[in-house]
């Protein structure tokens, strides 16, 4: 089902002469199409095994379902978490979720992140160039402070979901996120003032 959801917002963009993340027209049409697509990140990940791969590697999107082993001391978390893969930690890996940001800081930070692409074919090989790092030392990055997780891989409660160059923009804006303990304007807000706190004192 899922993978129709993907294939069906593709097929459409094609015929409609829009080549995904070829140009900014091509994105926020992409966009677009996701935002008014119902769906779940459950659904995304019973539904998409072809998609599924064991292990994670820098640089590219993933899904997964997650269960955090400090959620009940956490003020919230994200269920289903969509993030880029940027190294990784002790027992597990870091990962920016996007999910953390409101669809329009959402895509602001994914416009400057198509820079760090290592091509422009935008397929299944393409992915990111970046590092933790990197990110920190650029302020056009800035709004992905607040999507920095750090993940243990014995909490990983699914598959990891493998999202291909082409499917960045829908998956970016498909309703997948899950939070538990707040709402997404709550999470959205605390973001929201997380990156301007840390813009004002160049944290």
């Amino acid at each position: 089902m899922v993978a129709y959801v993907f294939d069906n917002i593709l097929a459409k963009g094609v015929r409609s002469g829009q080549i995904p993340a070829r140009s900014v027209a091509a994105r926020d049409w992409f966009r677009s199409e996701a935002q008014s697509t119902s769906t779940t990140g459950s659904k995304v990940i019973s539904t998409s095994k072809g998609k599924a791969v064991r292990d994670v590697s820098i640089g590219n999107m993933y899904l997964f379902n997650y269960d955090p082993k400090h959620k009940k001391t956490l003020p919230y978390y994200d269920r289903f978490p969509l993030i880029f893969m940027i190294g990784g930690a002790p027992g597990g890996f870091m990962g920016i979720n996007l999910h953390y940001l409101p669809l329009t800081m959402r895509a602001k930070l994914m416009d400057a992140l198509y820079d760090l692409s290592t091509d422009t074919k935008y397929d299944e090989n393409t992915r990111l160039k970046v590092s933790y790092n990197l990110l920190k030392r650029a302020a056009k990055y800035n709004a992905f402070k607040p999507c920095v997780k750090h993940y243990l891989g014995n909490h990983v409660k699914s598959s990891f979901i493998k999202i291909d160059a082409a499917e960045w923009d829908i998956a970016l804006f498909l309703p997948l996120q899950r939070f538990v303990k707040a709402s997404k304007e709550a999470v959205y807000r605390d973001s929201r003032q997380s990156i301007h706190m840390r813009d004002k004192y160049g944290l």
